[in-house]
């Protein structure tokens, strides 16, 4: 008997020492690369209004480069956190964070060029954007809810009840603190997951037939409208992007000027620090326009490498998101994957006028405090996943 004791404990010390656990330091790299490139376009685009506006060219560098370090320290106890931990406080940051929307109507709210979509922490100098608080809270939520509906997820009830409960915190973002961007990338980060989550794709392709419709009618009505004044400022933004130049005094401006940049840009670019459109030609040149900036400075060769950049970031998390120990560990990825993606390919397609001009920032890149803090959020749980991958040895 104690022969056979002393057998299965030296079997499970060797299966033990046969186990290694996965780290992604490939996604790392990357995310750091995409951070320090981010910080030297910023200083390069923000650089010149810095020193006119505070009278010091680093301004923007320095508070970019101060939401970074507490991004990294973030992601860092993130990843040392096991990723099923936050599962039980799923449902609380789901009702958290739409809470915190409402914020903005307080006293706490802070107004910032035009809007007021931004909560200030009392007693510091840091502001919270509480759209970017609902992004994670909602992978976080969708995450939990899937793994508990499990195949009443396949019923068109079960469908509908997860698609309703994605809804509140979309609609919320687009009439209390007016940001129309936000809510959609929201809304489409809810879909993707539900999308991945759903074996039955017939109710999806439905459901974009009829988005798409919706959309082609409120375009072709802005399009065949006459009096212009009764159309709000997006209206006006969608027949600036059908036509900028006819608008370039408004709604058209910050778009031909980006337009301008990516065009004099070139294969190789101007070089690093040589952009023309950042004097005072692009407004905030490092905040939504940078890829505008980026094509200028280093053309052609510049954009797609950081393109790349982006698509081997999803790749390494598809990669992970495959190989995750569970559904919600899965689901998590696919989550943030979703964020990132959504977030890249809109905000390259309004620098480059593929869609109608909207405020969306360039991941990791773009300068933005609040944006940077809760990407390294969402990556330390990644790396969290990842960590809990199993690699055992064959033999």
């Amino acid at each position: 008997m104690e022969d056979r004791s002393r057998g299965s404990r030296d079997r499970r010390k060797r299966k033990k020492e046969q186990t290694e656990y996965f780290f992604d330091y490939s996604l790392l790299f990357i995310v750091l690369f995409l951070m320090g490139f981010g910080l030297v376009m910023v200083y390069s685009a923000s650089s010149y209004e810095a020193r006119q506006d505070f009278g010091s060219g680093t301004h923007y560098l320095r508070r970019q480069l101060t939401a970074d370090i507490l991004g990294l320290v973030v992601m860092i106890v993130m990843a040392n956190i096991p990723y099923r931990f936050w599962r039980r406080f799923s449902t609380l940051a789901y009702f958290v964070s739409f809470g915190m929307i409402f914020l903005v109507w307080t006293p706490l709210g802070v107004a910032s060029h035009g809007a007021k979509r931004w909560v200030g922490i009392p007693g510091t100098a840091f502001n919270i954007q509480p759209a970017e608080v609902a992004k994670v809270c909602m992978i976080l939520f969708l995450a939990n809810m899937v793994c508990l509906m499990g195949k009443k997820l396949r019923t068109a009830k079960g469908l509908t009840v997860l698609i309703a409960m994605s809804l509140p915190h979309s609609l919320a973002v687009w009439q209390v603190t007016d940001n129309l961007s936000s809510a959609i990338i929201i809304l489409g980060i809810a879909m993707l997951m539900i999308f991945v989550a759903t074996p039955d794709y017939k109710r999806f392709v439905i459901m974009g037939l009829i988005a798409a419709t919706v959309v082609i009618g409120i375009v072709w009505t802005i399009f065949n409208t006459t009096i212009i004044e009764d159309l709000d400022f997006r209206g006006e933004r969608i027949l600036a992007w059908r036509d900028p130049e006819a608008y370039a005094q408004g709604k058209g401006f910050q778009t031909l000027q980006a337009l301008y940049a990516i065009g004099s840009g070139g294969i190789w670019g101007k070089g690093l620090g040589q952009s023309m459109q950042k004097l005072d030609f692009i407004p905030e040149a490092q905040n939504d326009m940078i890829f505008s900036i980026i094509c200028e400075e280093l053309g052609l060769f510049g954009a797609i490498a950081i393109i790349l950049m982006f698509i081997m970031l999803l790749w390494r998390m598809m990669i992970v998101a495959n190989n995750a120990p569970d559904l919600f560990g899965a689901l998590l990825v696919v989550g943030v994957m979703g964020h990132i993606a959504i977030q890249v390919i809109l905000n390259i397609a309004v620098v480059t006028n593929t869609i109608p001009n909207t405020g969306i920032s360039l991941p990791f890149i773009s300068y933005g405090g609040s944006s940077v803090l809760f990407l390294m959020m969402e990556i330390g749980l990644v790396l969290s996943v990842a960590r809990r991958i199993q690699l055992r040895e064959l033999g």
